[in-house]
């Protein structure tokens, strides 16, 4: 991961498509000036799908034609969000959520653990506090469990797959701070897990692995509970366990 200074703050990336990367590439206004949008998802705020195959120097090697990526803004939540929505205290780059996320990323990707690619993140000072945004790569093909699960089920196979991804994951001590079946991606042969903000390494321990399966399993209930239809049931959780309890 490279960082350079800005007028406003500091850019860190982490691939050669980015090092040319201005604060404007966080905005998206840049993009749609460009024709560049491909769409968007729209949670509690916007992420934006964007093509970055223009924004490659001409000396260099353009980033793949057909790859998009993905833009989001950092954004607060809970009853803090009414001070402030989207301003963090300051208190060093590297411990930004945009720049922490990206090393993250970095290093779990560099493992080879199935996460988006890092691109890279904006930080922008404004006295004590900053604003953040960050850029990953889409994964090609995939869609949300939420997703998946409310047009098709799955197979015991696949719930057993998405269980011992998720225990690769804490074997290694990753923990996620907000897993749940939104931040789950399936493509036809693989699960991703997406959103790191908050999450680290730490010291593998039953106590906070058990408390994310449950964090999980709650986020099934829930979208359960909005949508009567969506394929998931006690049998599909007790085949995820089985996969996650696999050597």
């Amino acid at each position: 991961m490279q960082i350079k200074q800005t007028s406003r703050g500091a850019i860190a990336y982490c691939v050669t498509a980015a090092q040319a990367s201005t604060t404007e590439w966080f905005d998206v206004s840049f993009w749609q000036e460009k024709s560049a949008v491909t769409g968007s998802s729209k949670g509690r705020y916007t992420t934006w799908f964007v093509k970055p195959a223009l924004q490659a120097p001409q000396n260099e090697e353009p980033a793949d034609k057909e790859s998009e990526w993905v833009l989001r803004h950092y954004y607060r939540g809970g009853l803090i969000e009414k001070l402030s929505k989207d301003k963090y205290l300051f208190t060093g780059l590297h411990k930004t959520r945009a720049v922490a996320e990206l090393a993250l990323l970095t290093q779990l990707f560099n493992e080879g653990f199935a996460v988006p690619r890092p691109i890279a993140a904006n930080v922008e000072r404004s006295g004590l506090y900053y604003r953040a945004d960050i850029i990953i790569e889409r994964v090609e093909g995939a869609q949300d469990l939420v997703a998946k699960l409310s047009k098709e089920v799955m197979t015991d196979d696949q719930w057993q797959q998405l269980g011992h991804c998720i225990s690769k994951f804490h074997q290694r001590g990753v923990y996620h701070a907000d897993l749940n079946a939104k931040n789950i991606l399936i493509t036809d042969d693989e699960f991703y897990l997406i959103d790191f903000d908050r999450g680290e390494v730490r010291a593998p321990n039953a106590k906070w692995q058990g408390a994310n399966l449950e964090r999980l399993l709650r986020s099934f209930n829930k979208e359960k509970g909005k949508l009567p239809s969506l394929a998931f049931t006690e049998s599909d959780w007790q085949s995820l366990m089985k996969g996650y309890s696999k050597p």
